[in-house]
């Protein structure tokens, strides 16, 4: 650890509530923000800690009553110090403890076995590689002494916490730094995709930037393939940045040409923006399921008893029970329910409200091609797939589309893990599939979550290999049970009770959290905590800019001409038979 100044003396704390400082008289309370990352150094370990409160105190209520001219700054410097002074309120984090040569010893061979996976061994070794002191990360389950001292975390610090982006045995990927250190902080991706995570934050705080480079770092190491459900056009190409001067960001598709494929429900919206090769993509009735009207009854105004006239439709005319439904007079109705104990009332109803469905762009009574099936060849190739919605980005429109899609392909992907577990040949193994999607409280509400598959997908976890990215601004809409099962959560600012209450579902120490994300900027900053971070960490989040297109972007595709790539577009939609 690094010799620097002290800070402060620990005068009193307890493990359930924290530490208090007193500051030194030449520390200034207002070097001191909520969020800073502070380490106490005790007798045995070091704790690495986070600041949640900064509080001024005073040697005696006379200088309370009778406080100093602002003009008299003599006696206010004679008071510094020792008649007025500043605490600041810590809450350790993690217990660093530095590892004898025995252990060090083992740790190295063992990390060498463990190349590649997340155990403690590969842990330790990997920290080695940076230092000749390696340390040991530990749940904190003490605390340190009475007038241990306080000083700020150093570099070091924050790479045996947070480790470092070029790790060899680690898939990390650097999201942003501290806000008053220029040091990176990484998330373990294995640990990231293996279970499904949140982007969450109120409207214009970034979720989209913050969603962009998560998905760019999985990209980039490989750690899972992505399918994204783009409702509003923002991560497949080009993207309008927030601004008073109109400029725009690079898309996943311009970063990783030979990476990201995108497949669009509205071809017209899509080629007025410019974007090239983009396959289309079209659903039929018959894939669609009384399961996905139950989604969107809302936008449908489907009544229970409608709900429940269709199951009696698609129990008798199969998988095309809406086409045949859109074409029955009022005659073949009344045939129908006389036969099937229907109601006429309940259908005629429901076929009226069906006709809805005619509006959408990309529904067909028949699809030629099997376009999910397309989109699965794609992922199991390595592909990364955006579907964009274009104009069909209605609340009705989204999620009866995302629904029918992801539903097919988890479908396919619990057949895949089944023949996998019975075989255990690793070539049987799925990729790992991370499947993202907006305005998730629309799906994930309690309500409706046991009509739609991403609940299932969310309380499987990595069962099946797919789990999800979720961005939403209204995690309170979210079901509790879900939220639970997120796994690593990072939040930009939000403001109602509900939501904030709603983010620490299930999160320890709590209430000194939620200090720290309330006085979080409205910009560029989050707070991120779970699965995939060793302790909750606020950043100020790397910037998506023209240094981020050169470090993590695939630049050896910006010069392959336009005809090259437009010829083997056309060359691939034609061996599919389009």
């Amino acid at each position: 650890m690094s010799l620097e100044q002290p800070l402060g003396s620990v005068i009193q704390g307890s493990l359930s509530q924290g530490l208090e400082v007193r500051l030194y008289p030449d520390i200034s309370v207002e070097e001191m923000r909520v969020g800073k990352f502070l380490v106490v150094r005790g007798r045995r370990s070091h704790f690495f800690c986070m600041l949640t409160d900064v509080v001024l105190g005073t040697s005696s209520s006379r200088i309370l009553a009778n406080p100093p001219e602002p003009d008299n700054l003599f006696l206010q410097e004679v008071l510094a110090g020792s008649g007025t002074y500043g605490t600041v309120n810590l809450t350790p984090m993690l217990m660093i403890a530095e590892i004898d040569a025995s252990q060090q010893a083992s740790a190295k061979a063992a990390g060498k076995e463990a190349k590649g996976k997340n155990g403690k061994a590969a842990k330790l070794a990997s920290y080695q590689v940076q230092s000749s002191e390696p340390v040991e990360l530990l749940p904190v389950k003490t605390i340190p002494s009475h007038f241990s001292q306080m000083y700020e975390a150093s570099e070091r610090d924050f790479r045996a916490v947070f480790g470092w982006e070029d790790d060899p045995l680690r898939r990390n990927f650097a999201i942003g730094q501290p806000i008053d250190m220029d040091v990176p902080i990484c998330l373990d991706l294995d640990r990231f995709v293996e279970r499904s995570n949140g982007v969450f934050g109120k409207s214009g705080t970034g979720k989209s930037f913050l969603t962009r480079l998560l998905l760019s770092g999985i990209i980039r190491k490989q750690a899972a393939v992505n399918l994204i459900f783009d409702m509003h056009s923002e991560y497949g190409w080009e993207a309008t940045r927030e601004g008073k001067q109109f400029s725009t960001v690079k898309g996943l598709r311009q970063l990783f040409p030979g990476q990201v494929q995108i497949y669009t429900l509205d071809p017209e919206s899509t080629q007025r923006r410019g974007v090239r090769n983009a396959q289309e993509l079209y659903i039929s009735y018959d894939q669609i399921d009384v399961e996905d009207l139950m989604l969107v009854r809302g936008e449908l105004n489907l009544s229970e008893a409608s709900l429940e006239n269709a199951i009696i439709l698609r129990n008798e005319l199969g998988k095309a029970w809406i086409s045949r439904l859109l074409t029955m007079n009022n005659l073949e109705i009344q045939e129908f329910c006389e036969t099937k104990m229907g109601s006429k009332s309940s259908i005629m109803a429901l076929q009226r409200k069906l006709t809805r469905l005619d509006g959408l762009k990309y529904i067909r009574n028949s699809c030629p091609h099997n376009y999910v099936g397309q989109i699965l060849e794609s992922l199991e190739a390595g592909k990364h797939v955006v579907i964009e919605f274009g104009s069909q980005s209605n609340m009705l429109s989204y999620m009866l589309a995302t629904n029918v899609i992801a539903r097919r392909i988890h479908h396919a992907y619990v057949q895949k893990a089944e023949k996998f577990l019975q075989t255990k040949n690793v070539s049987d193994r799925p990729r790992q599939l991370v499947i993202t999607i907006e305005e998730a409280h629309r799906f994930l509400d309690p309500a409706t979550v046991g009509q739609t598959i991403f609940g299932t997908i969310a309380r499987e976890m990595r069962k099946y290999f797919v789990t999800l990215l979720v961005v939403d601004q209204r995690p309170s809409g979210i079901d509790n049970e879900v939220m639970s099962q997120i796994g690593t959560r990072i939040t930009a600012l939000l403001n109602d009770e509900k939501d904030i209450d709603a983010i620490f579902t299930g999160v320890p120490g709590a209430q000194s959290l939620r200090s720290v994300l309330s006085k979080l900027d409205s910009k560029q900053q989050a707070l991120i905590l779970g699965h995939a971070v060793p302790m909750p960490v606020v950043i100020r989040t790397r910037a998506y800019d023209e240094q981020f297109y050169t470090e993590v972007g695939d630049t050896a595709w910006e010069e392959v001409p336009d005809a090259v790539v437009f010829k083997a577009a056309e060359a691939a939609k034609a061996d599919l038979g389009f």
